[in-house]
């Protein structure tokens, strides 16, 4: 959902943020915590005015359907906190074959289809734009997903990469320097990369997830980032600055807050952290579309 910008000593900062930020407390939660290997993205322009209470409110007819239901296909809701006011709704696959099952199994219950094409008319009212795509999870561009606790973070910082065309193999050698970097400099470092696959921005782009528990680990992402600077060394950096400048088309960072109200969290979630995600729960107020897909 949503599209990104950026460049070169810029880039640097972004990701070098990014590393140091993602660094919690060792450990995550285990499998709950793993990316999906198919990640749909739906987004959400909303109206001026339109955000906050009166949008968790019509995405709470959403969940409301799901949870009646009973339906298996969970999902994670975040709002922005920076860009253009919107909501992305994150719905992850273990492959394009069980996006396509669950697709099949919502046309095939009138009753579920119905409660969902309701809310989906009455939610429309708050927005401007609906977009969805599909990403694909990229294992050898992230850093540690077995340990990102998403269950108990509370924020996404989501950047976005364009790379330019016949770029590929630099894009490469540059992400593999940060995750080098990173794995000597910062140890606790964490990230999540999802390559385009179907969408607006379907060729060439890749969006980097970095958990945050609290905004403090912003602050504390521009100490740490030094200590990424020393691991590369001089010449690292060098050739780092190089090859973002030879690669990378455009960049963007943004950041997103988790809304426990318009998400229908895994049931390992709610156990996880039942503070956080049970109020969701009692008075549900979320939303996933009608299972399609978007960037953010």
């Amino acid at each position: 959902m949503k599209k990104l910008a950026g460049f070169s000593a810029w880039f640097c900062l972004v990701l070098c943020g990014v590393g140091v930020a993602a660094a919690q407390e060792p450990g995550g939660s285990g499998a709950e915590s793993l990316p999906p290997k198919v990640l749909v993205i739906q987004r959400e322009f909303l109206k001026p005015g339109k955000a906050g209470s009166l949008h968790k409110k019509s995405e709470s007819a959403f969940v409301q359907a799901m949870t009646a239901a009973k339906w298996p296909t969970r999902y994670l809701a975040v709002e922005s906190l920076s860009g253009r006011s919107r909501a992305l709704f994150l719905i992850g696959f273990p492959s394009f074959d069980a996006w396509e099952k669950d697709n099949e199994a919502t046309e095939k219950n009138a009753a579920f289809s119905a409660a969902m094409d309701r809310a989906s008319i009455a939610d429309g009212e708050l927005l401007t734009e609906y977009e969805s795509s599909a990403w694909v999870y990229r294992d050898d561009f992230s850093l540690r997903p077995d340990a990102m606790d998403i269950p108990h973070m509370r924020y996404f910082e989501i950047s976005s990469f364009r790379v330019r065309p016949g770029h590929t193999k630099e894009w490469e050698s540059l992400v593999a320097m940060y995750r080098s970097g990173y794995e000597k400099g910062v140890p606790n470092a964490r990230w999540a990369v999802f390559e385009s696959m179907y969408g607006a921005e379907s060729s060439g782009t890749y969006l980097v997830f970095l958990p945050m528990k609290s905004l403090v680990e912003v602050d504390q992402g521009f100490g740490d980032s030094k200590k990424f600077v020393a691991a590369l060394g001089e010449d690292g950096m060098k050739k780092l600055a190089e090859l973002s400048a030879s690669c990378i088309e455009s960049a963007q960072t943004n950041l997103f807050s988790f809304s426990p109200r318009m998400s229908y969290p895994r049931e390992e979630w709610v156990k996880a952290d039942p503070e956080f995600w049970k109020p969701m729960r009692t008075a549900p107020t979320a939303s996933m579309k009608k299972t399609a897909a978007t960037t953010p």
